[in-house]
């Protein structure tokens, strides 16, 4: 089984979570903030990576919820 990371993505009416090869949104909420937190819980339940878009598509930040065999050595948390 492949790994599927949830993309906070912009959309239309606000912004999106979107799991990795959807064809549509999961939730769309109004602001970045409550997508992002959206997004974390599905990972957290999941155990899979959240990755977070700007308005124009490029990777803001990104943060894994899963067994990573080479986690990251950021302090951010």
């Amino acid at each position: 089984m492949t790994k599927k990371d949830v993309h906070v993505v912009p959309h239309e009416d606000g912004w999106a979570t979107k799991k990795e090869g959807a064809g549509r949104a999961g939730v769309v909420v109004n602001t970045q903030k409550e997508a992002i937190e959206r997004a974390r819980d599905q990972a957290k339940r999941e155990h899979v990576e959240v990755v977070i878009h700007r308005r124009d598509g490029t990777i803001r930040d990104s943060d894994s919820y899963g067994n990573d065999p080479n986690p990251p050595k950021d302090k951010k948390h």
